[in-house]
């Protein structure tokens, strides 16, 4: 909708021919502005629930005029008799309906607004009645199938508006059916499909159809329908869909769209979406089964089909997305002053599918052609306007989705000339050789016609009325009535008159031209050549009339230079008004460019310029390219740079292995790159390694920025060129040699297919034996030969190879074979194995765990509640288990009590749910209650939350529009967690729903899969849990009957701490 723009005053006369007087002009100007009705509040179209106890509809209206605005209101079409004591009030501008019904009161609404101006039209409201009646009370039939197959259950919603929402009850509230691969409720007819029956589909279904209004929501459930099962069919069937979208879907430029499919099929069939003559946006929901795009849009528009496959075949529906478009402006009217007599022109364009139609309205009724004015479509035009045509105007574009409108005030004007609001400076400064522009802009309507004089002596043009024309040719008026004075010299001076006439009377406005010295640049800057970092002052003075005030200002490449920027370069060095010198700091580059000092006062100004060349380093190369790639070497070109008016002496070549490798300086040949190459050879790189390049150039001044970095290159592939190092050993078990080396980083691998070559001997022996340990990775061989003695001495060397060859070999080191048996745990740093049974028992019964590797605790789980232990503690290596640590007790906890919280009530408030229960009391053979746990769950946030609490009520913060919640509590303590406590709650006013029974556990509980409320919620429970009864230190651990049992590696289960 368009928005007026306020304008001055206007007068409307009563005859074309009459004058208005100075002194009615004068009250018109000093009046309030008047303007036409601008809105400022529309109505919105209401959906009223029938059953709704609000007793009233307001629709809204108010607008912004001078005069205030009055109103009226249209229905269908009509205008409306608001009639004191009726159902409908008018306050303000706003419609009150008192207890509306559908019959009287549904339909579509308009507000009118007015004032002498003129009057606009509202967008339409519509007010739509929102009911859902309740289901048929008559029994639904039972649905019978075999067991294997699939079914739909069908809900048949009862009479309603607007659209509903559906869900599925099975046996009981509130035991809602899940939307899983295998469940569907479709939210376009209700019906829940099943794609394949089974054993746990039995029982009784009823269909709950919720309608959401505006400020109402409510719910209806339909008769249980018994779904009963024949004998299982376990035959394997195609996909056959059941629930299709529609052919064609229509929808709304940001509107939702969701279609629908579901299929029947043994294996459950799945579900994919594509667009056929396009792709899927991956922002787009495609969860099976159905596809949803948030906010549609025109490239959305297009063939969507969905295919369900299993094992034994597929099938597909396809249909087309249409997308169309409300109106939306695309060009409006404004708010216009135009004068008597002149012509006038009006454009409207909206954008929209389908195509918008557009309409004129002016006061409110419908505008066609007619004598001087011309309607077509969005073109509004007028011939010589007249002051009947004053009004508001509104352009309609409309199509089958909506309607808009956009308004604008016309004010035709009929004024005498008047130059109180604009007239001729008093005093007009002019500078001597200069130029002088005089406006000539009198209020007037139509325009007026201008004359000049000086004194008594009338200016025209050259051009014509010659013999008026004064001496010289340096006078000119304008065909908008400016007056122009060229090469001006004191004869100029004088009082210059403007005079302006229209059918509607005349004016005059007079000024004095004065002539003043011109303003001159006495001393200008000079030009210069410097170096980065060097300062420069370019001088600058002037002279000037001395009756005005000089101000100098300064450009770089015709840019204004800001002297108070924080930090900056430029400083003014003289306070003396003629003197204007400029100071440039530690320059740098950028400052290189055309300087223009411009000295002005309010006649005229004088500029001249110089030019500052800055020297610098050399700018980043560029096009840093890389061929000719080998194993050590690559040919590196590049593109010169800027030279910053200093020729660049040399380049340096700098690489780097990605992505966090620092960058370092490479050899080249030549070893030095001279200013004017652009390519060079770098050495010494190292095989199969990535690489990336830069190149940075040097001139007398200085080292520039680097270039950018080339694209990433792999050399080629080449032999080891190092031998590995860290050659070591021993230890293992009798008969066995244990080698160790460091592996070989990345760096010296040269390529692909690496791995170490082994020689070894035992000491003394002439003959070498070898082995090959693949993959750079690797850093241990293990010898085993029975007929080797403990701790016999051999001598060992490596070497390294890849696909391209061997590498060379290390030094020979000297390495032990194993020692004998296990050691006490303490002595070396070995794994341990763990021992543990309960007092009373014999050790042979103890249960065992092992560490992996060198740890020195463990946890054990799986014990007795409040039970003594014995725990020893053994060290083992390959050779053995050694002897145990003395032994150590430890007593478990006891269990928590067996029994849920009960007797739990609760209360509402507006913003916090308050629950209280029966605390419970532990038997001896339990451990103490210190507190309770609490997790809450609603229907707005599915991620439960965790309450702690000492007491046996607690008080938690809920938003009001929760509908549903659910409820655990649990006792806590010493020994653990107890059985959980579990209460749904349904919110509706004062009433909430409840599952009095307890619940087992979570832990017992079916999982479903996914991450599931139970899943949550046993996470959050074990957030806070203590050490359980059943728990020496709660980890789990592989355990073992056999006391001696060694295991095939040193890699075992973690062990708790000896003692």
């Amino acid at each position: 909708m368009g928005t007026a723009t306020r304008r001055k005053p206007h007068l409307l006369l009563v005859a074309a021919v009459a004058l208005v007087s100075s002194s009615a002009w004068s009250s018109a100007l000093g009046s309030p502005t008047t303007f036409g009705p601008v809105f400022e509040d529309q109505p919105l179209s209401v959906l009223f629930p029938e059953e709704s106890t609000e007793e009233q509809v307001l629709l809204a209206c108010r607008a912004r005029a001078s005069p205030p605005a009055t109103y009226r209101w249209k229905m269908n079409g009509t205008e409306m008799k608001l009639e004191p004591g009726s159902r409908h009030q008018l306050v303000g501008g706003n419609l009150v309906i008192m207890n509306p019904t559908k019959a009287q009161d549904a339909g579509v609404y308009q507000c009118l607004a007015s004032n002498p101006v003129g009057t606009v039209v509202s967008r339409e409201a519509i007010l739509r009645f929102g009911f859902l009646q309740e289901f048929s009370k008559e029994e639904r039939d039972p649905v019978k199938t075999h067991e294997g197959w699939g079914v739909m259950l069908p809900c048949n919603p009862p009479a309603h508006y607007p659209g509903l929402s559906y869900r599925w009850l099975l046996n009981e509230f509130p035991n809602f059916i899940p939307t899983d691969g295998r469940h569907f409720v479709s939210q376009t007819t209700g019906n829940l499909y099943i794609a394949r029956t089974n054993a746990s589909d039995l029982g009784n279904y009823s269909c709950l159809a919720t309608s959401h209004m505006d400020f109402s929501t409510k719910s209806v459930f339909s008769k249980f329908a018994q779904l009963n099962l024949a004998a299982e069919d376990t035959r394997l069937f195609a996909p056959s869909i059941k629930a299709r979208f529609p052919a064609e879907t229509y929808a709304l430029v940001g509107q939702q769209v969701t279609l629908e499919c579901f299929a029947f099929g043994n294996p459950v069939p799945r579900i994919k979406w594509r667009k056929v003559d396009g792709s899927l946006s991956p922002q787009w929901t495609t969860a099976e089964p159905t596809l949803q795009i948030p906010s549609v849009s025109f490239e959305d528009e297009g063939t969507y089909e969905c295919e369900a496959e299993n094992s034994k075949g597929r099938d597909t529906v396809q249909g087309r997305i249409i997308v169309q478009a409300q109106p939306e402006w695309l060009k409006v009217i404004s708010d216009t002053e135009a004068d008597i007599g002149s012509n006038l022109r009006w454009g409207c364009a909206a954008a929209g599918k389908p195509r918008p139609t557009v309409r004129w309205l002016r006061n409110g009724e419908p505008l066609a052609s007619q004598n001087r004015v011309e309607v077509l479509a969005g073109d509004l035009r007028f011939s010589k306007l007249s002051l009947e045509d004053s009004g508001m105007y509104q352009c309609v574009a409309e199509n089958k989705h909506g309607t808009i409108y956009a308004s604008a005030e016309l004010a035709v004007q009929a004024l005498a000339p008047d130059f109180r609001l604009n007239p001729v400076r008093r005093l007009i400064p002019a500078a001597r050789g200069g130029e002088i522009v005089i406006p000539c802009q009198p209020r007037a309507a139509p325009k007026a016609v201008v004359l000049w004089s000086k004194g008594t002596e009338i200016l025209v043009n050259s051009s014509s009325w010659a013999h008026l024309l004064c001496p010289c040719h340096r006078v000119t008026v304008t065909p908008d009535g400016t007056l122009i004075i060229r090469n001006i010299s004191r004869s100029d001076e004088g009082k210059y008159t403007c005079f302006a006439e229209n059918f509607m009377g005349k004016a005059n406005s007079t000024g004095i031209l004065s002539v003043r010295d011109a303003t001159k640049i006495t001393l200008a800057p000079s030009s210069a050549d410097i170096n980065l970092g060097d300062n420069l002052t370019l001088q600058c003075h002037a002279s000037h009339d001395p009756t005005m005030d000089l101000t100098f200002t300064w450009t770089l490449d015709d840019f204004p230079i800001d002297f108070d920027k924080p930090g900056g370069h430029y400083r003014r060095t003289s306070v003396k008004e003629t003197i204007g010198d400029l100071t440039i700091l530690n320059a740098q580059l950028r400052h290189g460019g055309k300087y223009t000092c411009m000295a002005q006062t309010v006649v005229d100004s004088a500029s001249k310029e110089a030019t500052v060349l800055v020297r610098g380093p050399p700018g980043p190369p560029g096009g840093v390219v890389v061929r000719d790639i080998g194993d050590t070497t690559i040919q590196l070109s590049w593109s010169r740079g800027f030279d910053n008016h200093s020729p660049i002496a040399k380049y340096t070549l700098q690489a780097r292995t990605p992505p966090a490798g620092k960058w370092k300086q490479v050899r080249t040949n030549p070893a030095n790159i001279e200013g004017n190459a652009e390519t060079a050879q770098v050495l010494g790189l190292t095989p199969w390694m990535d690489y990336e390049f830069r190149v940075i150039a040097s001139n007398i001044l200085g080292t520039g920025e680097p270039s950018g970095p080339s694209s990433k290159i792999r050399t080629k592939e080449a032999a080891p060129s190092v031998a590995p190092s860290g050659l070591s050993g021993g230890g293992g078990a009798p008969g066995e040699l244990i080698v160790n080396w460091t592996p070989m980083s990345r760096e010296y691998q040269n390529g692909d297919g690496f791995g170490y070559l082994l020689s070894f001997r035992r000491q003394g022996s002439t003959h070498w034996q070898t082995a090959r340990v693949p993959g750079a990775d690797a850093q241990y061989f293990v010898y085993s030969n029975e007929s080797v003695r403990p701790y016999t001495p051999f001598e060992v060397k490596i070497r390294s190879y890849n696909r391209r060859g061997e590498g060379p070999e290390s030094l020979t080191a000297l390495v032990y074979s194993a020692e004998e048996g296990g050691l006490l745990p303490g002595r070396y740093s070995s794994p341990s194995s763990i021992r543990y049974w309960k007092a009373g028992d014999k050790e042979a019964a103890a249960d065992r765990v092992r560490t992996a590797g060198l740890d020195t605790s463990a946890r054990v789980s799986g014990l007795h509640p409040n039970t003594k232990y014995h725990v020893t503690v053994r060290a083992y290596n390959r050779a053995g288990t050694g002897p145990a640590s003395p032994s150590a007790n430890a007593t478990t906890m006891k269990p928590p009590p067996q029994r849920p919280p009960g007797n739990i009530s609760w209360t509402f408030s507006s913003s916090s749910l308050s629950i209280k229960w029966d605390p419970v009391a532990p038997f001896r053979n339990e451990s103490a209650v210190t507190g309770y746990k609490m997790l809450y769950q609603n229907d707005l946030h599915l991620t439960p939350t965790l309450h702690l609490t000492s007491k046996n009520w607690i008080e938690i913060p809920v938003p009001e529009d929760i509908g549903h919640a659910l409820v655990q509590i649990r006792t806590t303590g010493p020994g653990g967690d107890g059985i959980p406590a579990e209460v749904h709650i349904v919110r509706n006013g004062e009433m909430a729903l409840w599952d009095p029974i307890w619940t087992p556990p979570l832990e017992s509980s079916p999982r479903p899969s996914g991450n599931t409320r139970h899943e949550q919620a046993e996470e959050l429970g074990r957030k806070g849990q203590a050490l359980g009864p059943r728990t020496l230190l709660p980890s789990p651990l592989s355990s073992s009957k056999d006391p001696d049992a060694v295991p095939d590696d040193s890699l075992g289960a973690p062990v708790c701490p000896s003692g």
